[in-house]
């Protein structure tokens, strides 16, 4: 049926969007993790997203990798601000202005958005490996995942924080 081609169209180019995040972020030595809704599809949990949710660790030059490597697959930042200056600025955007990610969009494809979660250091997290399609993917562990999730109040997340404690 007409829908069920549309429906693997889209999630083809879902995935075909992920590999390009993780490649372009493998080929600058940027150190990563998925988290939120891909992290917690990829451990096994129904759940669908569209935006890619990652953590970096806290140093300046992950920040600056991380920049390069979303920006040659032509995502931008939706704040002027440079890869320098959110990470000599982070403590004061989380907590002055509510700024908990970092985000990035293609303008010329909305829907391709990577959210740098700023709220999270990768050096604190376990992070286990996912080969797919020989790709090595990392994301957060369940625990991990549980523990971020755990300190929103959105419904999404407490839904996501059941689902991955059932995944234990």
């Amino acid at each position: 049926m007409w829908w069920q081609r549309r429906s693997l169209s889209i999630y083809w180019y879902i995935l075909m969007f992920l590999f390009s995040v993780i490649d372009a972020l493998s080929r600058a030595r940027a150190p990563y993790a998925l988290v939120g809704g891909y992290a917690v599809a990829l451990h096994g949990a129904i759940r669908g997203t569209i935006d890619i949710d990652l953590v970096i660790r806290f140093t300046e030059r992950d920040f600056k990798a991380a920049e390069r490597a979303l920006r040659t697959i032509s995502l931008e930042p939706r704040l002027p601000v440079t890869a320098s200056e959110v990470f000599h600025y982070r403590e004061e955007y989380v907590r002055n202005r509510n700024l908990i990610a970092w985000s990035f969009v293609n303008s010329d494809r909305p829907s391709e958005i990577v959210d740098v979660i700023l709220t999270h250091d990768l050096a604190k997290m376990k992070v286990k490996r996912l080969r797919i399609q020989g790709r090595m993917i990392r994301l957060a562990s369940i625990e991990d995942l549980i523990k971020m999730k755990s300190e929103s109040a959105r419904a999404q997340d407490v839904e996501d924080v059941r689902a991955l404690r059932r995944l234990l």
